[in-house]
Order: structure tokens, then sequence, then C-alpha cells
């Protein structure tokens, strides 16, 4: 993990090229001489009164993200459904429990990673996300980014790949590779909800995970 003024720096300079999606613009409400917890408060309640996009309208409540604000692992997936706009926390039920268990298998718990979506507000009907308002959202996701400063970013599912890669292709043709985004290594996999619908995929699955292992070794985890 690198140092807090490292970690400064990046919040100073998030309206670079490098962090903007799909050429917006990075909204930093953070103050970055503010200690770490601070600037997690300060960006968790900006997110949680947040009326930029008509989803504002028919969440129960934001889903900000959740876990190790110092984590290795960094895993993005697509937006809230039902169970997690109740609770308000990512991956829940049982899409959440298979995450769990992905995790498991490559020797986290649930605690050690942290979790976001490209969306921190439920879409109706769990429908995919409108390019406006995954705009309208990504400059949260950055920040919390940023502040993490993960070794390893897991992309979950389709709509987080097309978003966070700026890319239209097949989730099958982006898997199997290393990307970068923002400086930050970056993988590819199918998203929980996906593999309980299709669990022959699982095996591609765990290849995946075995690629982030390998990138999490190479840079020194103990996992």
């Amino acid at each position: 993990m690198l140092a807090e003024d490292v970690r400064r720096y990046y919040l100073e300079t998030m309206d670079i090229q490098v962090w903007q999606a799909r050429e917006q613009q990075v909204e930093d409400i953070t103050n970055v001489s503010a200690p770490g917890d601070v600037i997690w408060q300060q960006l968790e309640q900006a997110v949680s009164s947040c009326t930029k996009c008509e989803l504002h309208t028919s969440r129960t409540q934001t889903v900000f993200g959740t876990g190790n604000k110092n984590a290795e692992l960094l895993i993005i997936g697509e937006a809230p459904g039902r169970d997690e706009d109740v609770q308000g926390e990512p991956f829940v039920g049982r899409a959440g429990q298979l995450l769990n268990a992905m995790l498991a298998a490559i020797g986290f718990e649930r605690e050690q990673v942290y979790i976001a979506n490209i969306l921190k507000c439920r879409p109706p009907n769990n429908r995919d996300p409108k390019p406006e308002e995954a705009d309208a959202c990504a400059p949260w996701l950055q920040q919390q980014i940023g502040l993490v400063q993960p070794e390893v970013i897991l992309a979950l599912g389709r709509i987080a790949a097309h978003n966070l890669l700026n890319t239209d292709q097949s989730l099958a043709a982006l898997r199997g590779k290393q990307y970068n985004y923002a400086g930050f290594p970056l993988i590819v996999s199918y998203h929980p909800a996906y593999l309980l619908r299709k669990p022959v995929e699982k095996r591609k699955s765990w290849q995946d995970l075995k690629r982030v292992k390998s990138l999490l070794n190479s840079y020194g985890s103990p996992t």
C-alpha cells in the first residue's frame, strides 16, 4: 500500500485524463488534507445524498461499498439488486455467498477485500444501467479506487467490464487477459449471479481467479 502522501496525490489529480470515464470530468468532493477515515466519511456522505441521475428517486438507500479500505484486491460489480438495495451492502444474497466462496478459494475472506459496484443505486427491476447513470456514478467509484490503491482490480460481469474498459466486446472476448485501469492491473471474469444461472462456467471463473492470485503473489501478497 502506498504512503498517505501518495494517496493524497492521487486524490488531488483525479481530474487527469486517465481517471475520466467517457470524457466526464471527475468531481473530487473530498478534503485531501483530512485523515483517511474522514476522507472516506466525506465520500460516503456525498454518495448518500447524490441526486445526479433518476435512480435516486426509486432507491431505498445507496450502496456505497464495503470491506478493507487498504485492500490488495478490489472487486467491482454491476449494480445493487433488491437485497443490496435493502441491506445497503454490495453482493449479498446467493450471489454474495458464491462470491465469498470464490474469494475463499484464493485465500481471502470477504472482509479482506474491498467490494463496490459501477452504480451506487439499484436500477428498477434490476435492468442494465443506462450510460448516463454509469457516467453519474463514475466519479464516486474512481475516488474509491484512488483511496484504496489496490494491487489488482477484478471486474465481475459484462457491465463492470464495459464501463471500466470503455468497450463493448463480449465477456468471452475480454476474459483471459490482463488490462490496465489507471495504472492498476485489471482482470475480467463472470458475475456470481451469472454463475448461479450457468454453473458450467465456474471452471472458467476459476481460471480467472487463479490469474488474480498469481498477480497478487507477484506483488508479494501472502495469498
